[in-house]
């Protein structure tokens, strides 16, 4: 049985044990007093409170998070570990996901970093193949024992094993398959079935896995809401969102992202669900084309635009944009028409993000009532002790 070796002891400052004791899983650079050994990034530690107290083992990585942590005790980190922690993963999965154990979905998350203990480690499933990012230089390291636990835990449901990790944080790992099933030719990309919607997904090519699977049942309000409404969907990727509000009867839908490789995916999803009529997509600048737009045309909009804030530095800069795309958007969606809008900024919380829509609405001087607010699924879980993790958030808009 493999173990890793420990490379080093991190031990804290005095009082600076209190967060990893609520079981927070990150150890913050400010908190340690001394660095026993010579630990390289990616090396397993022992962290240790000030009066040399073990708190647990985690993976080590220079910058603001030194140690990730991984168990609270003396447990090995062995092939044991890593099976334990994916079966409890997928154990939770099915008895949550409810549209996976009805045959209406065969993509979702199936590791969510800190949410399931694993911090620094993605896994999403598309159909037969599992495509894992590894967010920090410890799992990128581990990735092969992880492989071989994804392999144990699915037996026989698992055609591949991708790891696509270049350029991700503050280190440089490579993309390749780990396991590949012998005899099966596997392309690059595979059809999905997501609540009875069907779309292509390339892990290789697409960006981070290939899917947004956080949106799933965002995407299902979409369909509910779009029947007889003539939607716009801006910052479209892939076209998840159009393909739901067609889905959903929706009388046309207009679909806008700035890649041209986004907008050929969109298309071909759309077709791939029998639309072909009566929906645009369009490769232009999302902020210029809502600018643009006739005001009233749309009576629902989708605005999920990327990331504006990736780091705290920019918040303020972040928060003023979502205020300007909210605004033109309010303005712009016909009478009784509805706005969802999302941010998946981690630094920007839910009370940040509805303070800047509610002075978009201000701006745009017309009546606002939110219908529903919404999250991340719970193949996205959020660990109690560790709040940030809840990083998507949205409104539903009815503007009079």
């Amino acid at each position: 049985m493999d173990k890793r070796k420990m490379h080093g002891k991190i031990i804290l400052k005095r009082g600076k044990d209190q967060s990893l004791l609520r079981f927070h899983p990150w150890v913050f650079s400010g908190a340690v007093a001394k660095i026993e050994g010579d630990p390289q990034n990616g090396d397993t530690v022992e962290v240790y409170s000030s009066d040399r107290n073990l708190l647990g083992k985690g993976h080590f990585q220079k910058g603001s998070i030194m140690v990730r942590m991984l168990v609270w005790d003396n447990s090995e980190i062995d092939e044991t570990f890593w099976q334990k922690r994916i079966q409890a993963a997928y154990t939770q999965r099915l008895k949550t996901l409810v549209s996976l154990n009805e045959g209406m979905t065969n993509c979702f998350r199936l590791v969510h970093g800190e949410g399931d203990y694993l911090p620094g480690l993605i896994v999403d499933i598309y159909d037969r193949v599992a495509v894992m990012q590894t967010h920090s230089a410890g799992m990128y390291a581990e990735r092969k024992q992880i492989c071989d636990a994804l392999v144990k835990v699915f037996d026989g449901k698992l055609d591949a094993v991708y790891s696509k990790s270049t350029p991700i944080g503050t280190f440089i790992g490579d993309d390749d398959y780990l396991y590949k099933r012998e005899g099966v030719d596997l392309p690059s990309f595979t059809q999905v079935l997501e609540n009875g919607c069907k779309f292509f997904v390339d892990w290789e090519k697409g960006q981070k896995t290939g899917f947004f699977l956080d949106q799933r049942e965002n995407r299902n309000m979409v369909g509910r809401l779009s029947k007889g409404r003539n939607v716009l969907n801006l910052f479209c990727y892939t076209g998840g969102f159009s393909v739901y509000a067609m889905s959903g009867g929706a009388e046309s839908c207009c679909s806008v992202d700035s890649s041209q490789i986004a907008i050929d995916a969109c298309k071909n999803n759309l077709k791939l669900n029998g639309f072909t009529q009566n929906c645009e997509c369009v490769c232009t600048d999302a902020i210029e084309y809502l600018k643009n737009v006739e005001k009233g045309r749309y009576d629902l909009m989708i605005v999920d635009p990327p990331a504006f804030a990736k780091h705290l530095s920019a918040k303020p800069n972040a928060l003023r944009a979502y205020r300007k795309l909210n605004s033109m958007a309010i303005e712009k969606v016909a009478q009784g028409g509805i706005v969802f809008t999302f941010s998946c900024s981690q630094v920007v919380d839910k009370n940040d993000f509805a303070l800047a829509v509610f002075s978009a609405a201000t701006i745009a001087n017309r009546k606002v009532r939110i219908i529903a607010r919404m999250t991340q699924p719970s193949d996205h879980p959020v660990d109690i002790c560790h709040p940030e993790g809840e990083y998507l958030k949205g409104l539903v808009l009815y503007v009079e």
